[in-house]
């Protein structure tokens, strides 16, 4: 921390030995009755009908039109586009209450990428945000016209008692905006998701459970087996043909060593040793070594990630690149990782034939999406046909605990 940066000092205590009074505050800014917040709310009032007739239409023609179809095949769909929408309306008015009533409403987070077809249409459906900014057009056009008109009346007639009548019925707006387009249910909906995501984090550790059970099972143990008949054999002739004893030994001593090397590829397979010791830089490096395609590797990074997350962002690109391997058809690929505020970014490209898709088939980049999305990663595939691929995947960045 630098002298600029450290606080200044409490002032001294007085002579006395009693302490320094504290600070004064500085009084707030008295609001005057014909000032800037009084024309800012006096724009937002009369900008009020305009803004509920957009608001109405729009959510009596999206609901009408999705329910009245809703016994067709486009019904459903038409109304989960027209709930998306939704979100941008509310956007928009929220943006205009922030701007002239000084409210500071946050921003609901985004859904989560549920892909398509039904996941994409359940999510949409059952939007709690998209369907508040729904209601939120459904009154507001009858608020909106008597907003604009008391507003217009007082502007014209009732000049003196203007900034009164303006601010109750902004207060009225401000009253609407925080009830019906603010976040506030988001939490259940953040629970919902997280409850899926656990299930996807349960079925991708059995998987994994699995696949090292199965890897030890036909691999290591196996051979470990052979080995140990292989060494009775070669004791039994020991004394009666030493010179096959020492052969079968020798190819025993083989058996180890392959052994020992499927250990140390299945170890890294569960986490690898370089990336403990050395990490993300050089572990990506020795994957990139590993891969059948030539592929560049940069890493920019000023402090290493917590390790949970540099164990998902190794085994992401472990993935990408496997894919890159078996299915592009690229003649170079490259692996860049960065940081962006609190995100961790990694991007895959290789020059291939394109055409992945995060529901295609073989490519495993939708099983990837689902365990990214467990926790709160994101994953983005662009790649048209003919190439070349680009795949982006972002992670939360979660610092690694002081030691």
């Amino acid at each position: 921390m630098t002298a600029d940066q450290q606080s200044s000092p409490p002032p001294a205590a007085a002579a006395g030995g009693s302490p320094a009074a504290a600070p004064e505050r500085t009084p707030a800014r008295r609001r005057t009755a014909y000032g800037k917040e009084t024309w800012q709310e006096i724009s937002f009032l009369l900008l009020d009908l305009p803004a509920a007739l957009v608001g109405f239409v729009y959510a009596v023609t999206t609901v009408l039109v999705g329910v009245a179809l809703s016994v067709t095949v486009i019904g459903l769909p038409l109304l989960a586009a027209g709930l998306a929408g939704a979100r941008g309306i509310g956007r928009s008015e929220r943006a205009r209450a922030r701007w002239l009533l000084g409210v500071d409403v946050a921003e609901p987070s985004r859904l989560p990428s549920a892909g398509r077809g039904l996941p994409w249409l359940w999510s949409r459906l059952t939007d709690p945000v998209a369907w508040r900014t729904q209601l939120y057009g459904l009154i507001r056009l009858p608020w909106g016209v008597v907003a604009f008109a008391v507003t217009l009346v007082a502007l014209v007639a009732l000049w003196p008692v203007l900034p009164f009548v303006t601010r109750g019925l902004a207060a009225a707006d401000r009253g609407m905006v925080r009830g019906l387009l603010s976040p506030s249910d988001e939490l259940e909906r953040r629970i919902a998701e997280l409850e899926s995501d656990r299930g996807v984090v349960v079925d991708t550790a059995a998987a994994d459970l699995r696949r090292i059970e199965r890897d030890l099972h036909d691999g290591a143990q196996a051979r470990l087996v052979a080995l140990a008949m292989g060494l009775g054999l070669a004791k039994e002739k020991l004394h009666e043909d030493p010179e096959a004893a020492a052969a079968m030994v020798a190819e025993a001593h083989g058996e180890v060593k392959l052994a020992l090397q499927e250990l140390r590829d299945l170890a890294r397979g569960i986490h690898p040793a370089v990336l403990t010791d050395r990490g993300l830089g050089a572990a990506l490096s020795s994957l990139a070594g590993r891969c059948t395609v030539p592929a560049k590797v940069t890493v920019d990074l000023a402090e290493r990630p917590a390790e949970a997350i540099e164990g998902i962002a190794y085994f992401t690109v472990s993935e990408l690149l496997q894919n890159v391997s078996k299915h592009a058809g690229a003649r170079t690929a490259s692996v860049e990782v960065w940081r962006t505020e609190d995100r961790l970014l990694l991007q895959v490209r290789d020059d291939g034939v394109g055409g992945a898709r995060l529901d295609g088939a073989g490519t495993g980049l939708t099983g990837l999406a689902e365990r990214l999305g467990a926790v709160d990663g994101l994953l983005v595939v662009d790649s048209p046909a003919g190439g070349p691929t680009t795949v982006t995947a972002e992670l939360p960045w979660r610092g690694r605990a002081p030691a």
